[in-house]
């Protein structure tokens, strides 16, 4: 029997990437009987940092949660009052202010760490495979697939890197930033992608790469705010605060643990750290750099430049040609960012995990995996492409000095992982 006609419950089900899109389809997919085994590169759960915080919405990420029985352990651990948004100008002055009432759960704040906690606890035990780095994806669409696996006991710890699951351009390219210790080869009848920007499955179905937006975000981080950046901590609040002046902006967001994270939002070119002749690493020489770019703004205003804790990371702005679509291959799916990596506007986990319940559901019901991929597939790709031609040339608006997109929280970068 091929594998596209195998019923979901007897097929070999193969998930690549171990974040919130990931984890949500095994989830559901376990809770209606279905086996599945999820492939990450990381070495363990806490090998990076996860990221800062993101919001589920009510009509796509909850949805979701809902569906993998998780939604009331969700609200437990967010933070509602996470959804206050402040518009401020050059000099810190607050000209917009949006505070939520205490029973607003629209689209409430979670940190990344401790959404991608309560998807991996929620999993069978054994269900993720640590360290395994996938180099790419062979066999034909009317037989098994197979995985090649490079697999390590360091994994990757690169905080860095540009775009989703850690990698970088020159990343995907070369196959993996880790040292493999082995290789491995796993036949499956199907193949999830929910590996991000650089997905090593989308090839099997896709030609399509990231492009750059012209959009760099630059990411410094601050801890222990209250006690030691407490004019911060005022000025952004208990959510995010946004300022711009139409050539960059600043983006300010409180996470838990005392945590903010700021966005320095400008137009660059990709390579503007190495083309200024800096490296990454030379976190002096950079804010040097920025200090001069934002010489205008008030020294208020400039300290999220100047009082960071550690270095800067470097996020430019990616995203996949508009329309994405790729001709229907029974044993190969994509999932968020690699099926449909948008500018960063608070869309992007929220339509992975939408999307994960959909091919979880799908699985669960169809008689054969062929039928659950093109079900699922004509419900997830129209929505997608909406979405995206919606927010194509997004990353522009976060430098308009009218309020924030929507005034909501969107606007920040939160697919810096899998989704």
């Amino acid at each position: 029997m091929t594998s596209q006609k195998r019923a979901p419950g007897h097929a070999r089900i193969s998930v690549i990437g171990a974040g919130p899109g990931g984890l949500t389809c095994a989830r559901i997919l376990q809770l209606h009987g279905v086996a599945v085994t999820v492939y990450d590169r990381d070495a363990g759960p806490d090998a990076r940092d996860q990221g800062g915080t993101l919001d589920l919405h009510a009509d796509n990420g909850q949805i979701a949660l809902r569906e993998a029985g998780l939604l009331d352990r969700f609200f437990e651990l967010a933070r509602p009052e996470g959804q206050e948004m402040r518009q401020l100008d050059l000099m810190g002055t607050i000209t917009d202010h949006l505070v939520p009432s205490p029973d607003e759960l629209f689209k409430p704040e979670i940190d990344r760490g401790r959404l991608r906690d309560l998807l991996l606890g929620s999993l069978r035990p054994g269900t993720v495979r640590w360290g395994h780095t996938l180099k790419r994806v062979s066999g034909s669409a009317d037989g098994v697939r197979r995985l090649h696996f490079a697999h390590s006991a360091t994994g990757s710890a690169a905080d860095s890197a540009i775009g989703s699951g850690g990698d970088s351009p020159a990343d995907a390219i070369t196959g993996s930033a880790d040292a493999a210790a082995a290789s491995d080869v796993v036949e499956t009848d199907l193949v999830i992608g929910a590996d991000g920007a650089f997905s090593r499955v989308r090839p099997a179905v896709s030609c399509a790469v990231p492009a750059y937006s012209g959009v760099s975000f630059l990411e410094a981080r601050f801890h222990d705010v209250e006690n030691r950046h407490p004019d911060l901590a005022e000025l952004v609040g208990q959510g995010g605060a946004h300022a711009a002046d139409g050539e960059r902006a600043m983006f300010a967001q409180r996470a838990g643990g005392d945590r903010i994270r700021v966005y320095l939002i400008q137009r660059a070119p990709a390579d503007w750290i190495r083309a200024s002749g800096l490296t990454p690493g030379d976190t002096d020489g950079i804010r040097a750099q920025l200090l001069e770019r934002y010489a205008h703004w008030s020294p208020r205003m400039r300290r999220m430049i100047t009082d960071n804790d550690g270095p800067y990371v470097d996020r430019p702005i990616l995203a996949l040609p508009v329309p994405h679509t790729w001709e229907h291959d029974p044993t190969v799916t994509l999932l968020g960012d690699a099926a449909h990596l948008m500018p960063p506007l608070g869309v992007g986990v929220n339509l992975a995990m939408l999307d994960a319940s959909d091919l979880a559901l799908a699985l669960a019901n169809a008689a054969t995996v062929g039928d659950a991929v093109r079900a699922y597939e004509k419900t997830m790709l129209p929505r997608s492409i909406e979405t995206a031609q919606a927010l194509e040339g997004g990353a522009e608006h976060l430098l308009a000095t009218e309020a924030a997109p929507g005034f909501s929280g969107d606007g920040v970068p939160q697919d810096g992982d899998q989704s």
